[in-house]
C-alpha cells in the first residue's frame, strides 16, 4: 500500500499562482520598507537555545521547537538524567538549538554580535520564516513568515511614529482597511502598581493581552488561579473599561496616575506620538487600547497591533518599544522599536476579501509557442534578446497542438502568448496575444521587445 503523504500540522504547501501572490505582498512590504530608508538582514534559522529561552516569557519558551543534538548525544547522559520528570530540563539534556521563534530576539543577537560592524542607529528589515510549537487553528500556524522593521540605537518616539506611517502605507497599498491598536507598558506597569500587584504584572499582561479572544469572564479566572485577588480585580476591571476618544482617555488616565511616575511617563509618550501624528496625513484609523499587552517580556514602551477592519482574524501586524533587549546579551543601554506584519496572515485577509489585483496573478512573461522545428528555431534569438532585456521568456518545449499549448499559458497566468507560425517566419513578424484582454497584434522582434519593455515598465 503507498504511503499516504501529509505535511506537519500547521503548515501549508502554497502552489505556484498561490506564491506569485504571496511574493506581491512581501514585494509590496519591501518597497515599502525601502522607501523608509530601512536595509535588509537575514540570521539562521536556527539558534542556539541559550539565545531563545527566557525572553518570551513562559508561555514562549513552552512554544519553541527544539532540534535534537546530532550524533551520540545519548553516549554522556545517565539513567538518572532520563527518569527527570521535568521535561524542560530533560530537553535541554537533548537540544542546544531550536528553530526561530520570531525575529527580533535574533535581530538582537545579531546587533550584539556585529556591533563593530553596524552604524546606529540601525534601520534594518527582515522577511524570513519563524516556527512556533502553537496549537494550530484559523489565522494561526507553526511555520509563518514575518516582515519586520527595527531601528535599534535611538530613544526617539519619532521612530513610533514612522513605524504607525509604516503601517499605514503597508496597508493602504494592500487595500486592507485596518485599525491601529496602541497602549504603552508602562500604562500597565502604573495599572499593576494601582491595584497592588506590581510583583504580578507579568501575569496580568499575559491574561489581559487575550481579553478580546476570551472575554472579561475567563481573565477574571485566569487572574485568580494565578494568585490575583478579587479586591484587586475589582480595581483592575474599570480601568480596562475606560472609553472615549483618545483624548478622552487620556485625560482621565492623568487623573488616575497623578501618583505614578511609570503612568505619567506613559501618558506623555502616547500623547506626543498623536501629537506628532497630526503633522502626517494617515487612511488608518489609530486607536488607544488599554486592554492591549502583547504577550511578549522584553516590551517596555509604546506597544502597537493591527486588526483588519472586514475579517475575524487575529492580529496581522503588531510589535513595539524595547529599551534594553540586547542588554541580556551584554550589551546594555540599546533601546530600539519595532513591527512585525504576519504576511501568512495578510495573505488570508486578502484571499478572503479578494484583494489580489488581476495583474498580481498574472506573470509578466511571455510563452512562446512551439508550431515545429523551424518555428522554434526562429523564435531562440527573440527569447535570448527578451531574457537579455530583463522580460521574462519561454518556449513550450513540445509540439502539442496550439489548443493544449494555450491553456497551459492560461493555466500557469503567463500574461502573454507570442505565435510564431509559418507566415510570421516567413514574414520576419510574430504575433503578441494579451490574455489578459485578448487582443492581438501583429509586429517584428524589435517592436516586440519593446512593447514588452514598456508596458512591464523595465
Amino acid at each position: 500500500m503507498a504511503q499516504q503523504l501529509s505535511i506537519p500540522k500547521g503548515t501549508r504547501d502554497f502552489l505556484p499562482f498561490e506564491m506569485v501572490r504571496r511574493n506581491f505582498i512581501f514585494d509590496t512590504i519591501r518597497k515599502v520598507f525601502i522607501t523608509f530608508g530601512y536595509l535588509p538582514i537575514e540570521t539562521p534559522a536556527m539558534e542556539n537555545l541559550s539565545t531563545l529561552l527566557g525572553k518570551y516569557g513562559e508561555e514562549g519558551d513552552k512554544l519553541l521547537f527544539r532540534i535534537l543534538n546530532s550524533g551520540n548525544f545519548l553516549g554522556e547522559i545517565n539513567n538518572a538524567d532520563l527518569q527527570q520528570t521535568d521535561y524542560q530540563q530533560l530537553a535541554s539534556i537533548f537540544c542546544e538549538k531550536g528553530l526561530r521563534y520570531d525575529l527580533t530576539v535574533p535581530f538582537a543577537r545579531f546587533v550584539v554580535m556585529h556591533r563593530n560592524e553596524l552604524t546606529f542607529p540601525l534601520k534594518r528589515y527582515q522577511i524570513q520564516p519563524v516556527w512556533r510549537a502553537d496549537r494550530p487553528q484559523k489565522g494561526r500556524y507553526r511555520e509563518f513568515y514575518q516582515c519586520d522593521v527595527d531601528v535599534i540605537g535611538s530613544d526617539s518616539l519619532l521612530n513610533e511614529v514612522e513605524l504607525l506611517q509604516i503601517i499605514d502605507a503597508v496597508f493602504g497599498k494592500l487595500n486592507i482597511r485596518s485599525v491601529i491598536k496602541i497602549n504603552n507598558r508602562k500604562i500597565l506597569s502604573a495599572i499593576a502598581e494601582l491595584i497592588g500587584e506590581s510583583d504580578k504584572m507579568t501575569d496580568i499582561m499575559v491574561a489581559v493581552d487575550k481579553i478580546e479572544k476570551v472575554g472579561m469572564d475567563k481573565i477574571i479566572e485566569e487572574l485568580l488561579a494565578k494568585g490575583i485577588s478579587s479586591a484587586a480585580i475589582d480595581k483592575l476591571k474599570p480601568l480596562l473599561g475606560i472609553t472615549g476618544t483618545t483624548l478622552e482617555k487620556l485625560e482621565i488616565l492623568k487623573k488616575v496616575f497623578s501618583n505614578s511616575n511609570d503612568g505619567k511617563t506613559g501618558i506623555e509618550e502616547l500623547e506626543y506620538i498623536f501629537n506628532t501624528l497630526d503633522q502626517v496625513s494617515l487612511q488608518s484609523e489609530v486607536v488607544v487600547d488599554l486592554t492591549l499587552a502583547r504577550g511578549l517580556n522584553y516590551y517596555t514602551g509604546a506597544i502597537i497591533e493591527v486588526k483588519a477592519k472586514d475579517v475575524e482574524i487575529g492580529s496581522i501586524c503588531g510589535g513595539g518599544r524595547y529599551d534594553n533587549l540586547t542588554g541580556i546579551f551584554g550589551l546594555p543601554g540599546i533601546s530600539g522599536t519595532g513591527i512585525s506584519f504576519g504576511a501568512d496572515r495578510i495573505f488570508d485577509v486578502m484571499n478572503q476579501l479578494n484583494l489580489f489585483p488581476d495583474d498580481s496573478t498574472y506573470s509578466d512573461g511571455a510563452l512562446f509557442l512551439n508550431f515545429g522545428e523551424n518555428e522554434a528555431r526562429y523564435c531562440l534569438p527573440v527569447i535570448d534578446r527578451l531574457r537579455k532585456a530583463g522580460i521574462s521568456a519561454e518556449l513550450y518545449p513540445d509540439t502539442d497542438r496550439i489548443k493544449k499549448q494555450m491553456t497551459y499559458a492560461d493555466s500557469r497566468k503567463i500574461k502573454y502568448v507570442i505565435l510564431a507560425g509559418a507566415d510570421e517566419v516567413k514574414d520576419k513578424m510574430l504575433t503578441l496575444k494579451n490574455m489578459q484582454s485578448g487582443d492581438q497584434s501583429r509586429m517584428n522582434p524589435d517592436e516586440l521587445i519593446a512593447r514588452l519593455h514598456d508596458e512591464n515598465n523595465y
